[in-house]
């Protein structure tokens, strides 16, 4: 009797290690695995966008002290601005209002050059303290969560938007059906019109983001929210259909690889039964 209690407490301990060597394997069901796309999405709201000074855009052009130059130049081009604004445009922007705010020069004998110096020199003050003061404005660094997670989710647009990931993705494998020679040929699709915002990769990143912002929730000062207990299990169920539909769809193909390594999803978050306390 007492051996074979002795059996099974060893079976009854070594099926608990095997269930928790299975689930390390298959990973967390809700966040899975850290990846540098998911890093980077964090660090969107310390890069604040910086413009070059007069000095700076003399060093870089190499234009002498006597040539005219146009500061507002983007030095950092990974920055990300507020109110769904470019880096470019707002470059742009800056550009033109030099322009247009740049003192005229006089031509003749009533021509005083000091005059033009010294007004040159302020306007290029002023341009500089312009070009200052909007990147303040447009920084994500004071803009809320709503306005980071809009930047966030145009990022997972770009990086998985099939209008991107068509042109160096190969194509899911062909299926094995024999096809009727004499049925006529399938319809060429539609050309796409704008970027992608409702592929099945695309709904993923973004349901990713907001289950992770809802984790981090619950994990700090929301552990007696029972309202977003439940939009969490809601949401991690949502991907978990989408992630299955894909998979079986793309057939595991590379499409399906990309969205996987980059977001560091696991089998756990499609595979099986999801069940959260």
């Amino acid at each position: 009797m007492a051996q074979a209690r002795q059996r099974k407490a060893a079976n009854m301990a070594r099926q608990a290690t095997l269930r928790q060597q299975r689930a390390e394997a298959m990973g967390d069901p809700v966040l899975g695995r850290p990846s540098a796309f998911l890093e980077s999405l964090d660090r969107i709201k310390t890069r604040p966008a910086q413009f070059a000074t007069e000095e700076e855009t003399r060093n870089s052009e190499g234009a002498s002290a006597t040539e005219p130059v146009v500061s507002g130049a983007l030095t950092t081009p990974g920055s990300s601005l507020n109110y769904a604004i470019r880096p470019t445009e707002l470059v742009e922007s800056l550009h033109h209002s030099y322009f247009l705010t740049r003192p005229y020069e006089l031509v003749g004998e009533n021509r005083d050059v000091a005059a033009e110096k010294e007004s040159l020199a302020l306007h290029q003050e002023l341009h500089d303290n312009a070009a200052v003061a909007m990147a303040r404005i447009m920084s994500l660094a004071n803009g809320n969560s709503i306005d980071r997670r809009r930047v966030q989710i145009q990022e997972c647009i770009e990086k998985f938007g099939r209008h991107q990931t068509d042109s160096y993705l190969p194509p899911k494998p062909p299926a094995n059906i024999s096809r009727d020679p004499s049925l006529p040929s399938a319809p060429t699709k539609t050309p796409r019109a704008g970027p992608d915002t409702g592929s099945s990769e695309v709904q993923i990143a973004v349901l990713t983001l907001k289950i992770r912002a809802l984790a981090s929730h619950l994990a700090g000062r929301g552990k007696k929210d029972k309202v977003n207990k439940r939009n969490l299990r809601l949401l991690v169920h949502r991907r978990q259909k989408l992630m299955r539909y894909l998979r079986r769809k793309e057939r595991g193909a590379a499409r399906w690889q990309h969205l996987v390594d980059t977001l560091g999803l696991t089998e756990r978050m499609w595979k099986g039964e999801i069940s959260l306390p």
